[in-house]
């Protein structure tokens, strides 16, 4: 497999895709045209999504075709050079993916080698279950069931921080419920500006912060970009 997983798609003060723009080129080296899979979007349309992707994918030479524009968005898949699917609404997306046969279709494409990129929900997807999303379950998917690309657990965009005066849960102490709910599975927080990238079977974390790790029995610990990430496959 093949797989560019995205924490988040823009960084504060700066144009969409840009930090993982180089990543992206070299990722799809040699790649004419990629399907997106837009149905994360909620406030926005599946075609202002699709503008924005192909504008940045455009830059790199790249065309994009979306998968709402398509009378069979499964077979699209299936002849696809590459998949992309954006964040947005994880419960949305895992939703539609399952109505328009993307899981199977998704996951086979995937598992022989076709390029995998996506960013937030597009990352959590590729993961065994949704239930690490940071996201409010705006619709009712038939399950929870993701694509299972990896066999451990993403919570992106993962933040360290406590505001003053905030009597809720830590984003820790929720993935720290979590892992005590489900004590076989690793969670791996991504902070924001980082990516993991999967290839020739080796986990490679991209970007200028650890990866904070949750497991049960375990204390949460931290693994550098250049670190071994081999426990979490």
């Amino acid at each position: 497999m093949r797989l560019l997983l995205i924490s988040n798609s823009t960084n504060a003060g700066e144009a969409y895709l840009e930090y993982p723009k180089e990543n992206i080129r070299r990722f799809l080296q040699g790649v004419r045209s990629v399907v997106f899979v837009p149905y994360a979007a909620v406030t926005f349309s599946f075609d202002k999504y699709w503008e924005k992707v192909a504008e940045r994918f455009g830059e790199l030479g790249i065309g994009v075709t979306s998968v709402h524009d398509c009378n069979d968005p499964a077979e699209a898949v299936r002849r696809a050079e590459a998949i992309v699917v954006g964040g947005g609404n994880t419960f949305q997306l895992i939703k539609m993916m399952q109505e328009q046969g993307l899981i199977e279709a998704i996951r086979e494409k995937a598992l022989t080698g076709t390029p995998y990129i996506g960013w937030s929900a597009g990352s959590n997807v590729t993961c065994p279950t949704i239930c690490t999303t940071n996201d409010m379950p705006i619709v009712e998917p038939r399950s929870f069931q993701a694509l299972s690309l990896i066999p451990f657990q993403i919570n992106p965009h993962y933040l360290d921080a406590h505001p003053d005066g905030h009597a809720g849960e830590t984003r820790e102490q929720r993935i720290l419920e979590y892992v005590a709910a489900n004590p076989n599975m690793y969670v791996a927080g991504l902070r924001e500006g980082c990516m993991f990238l999967l290839e020739n079977g080796r986990l490679q974390l991209i970007g200028n912060r650890p990866v904070r790790i949750f497991k049960q029995g375990m204390e949460p610990f931290e693994i550098e970009p250049d670190g071994d990430f081999s426990i979490l496959l």
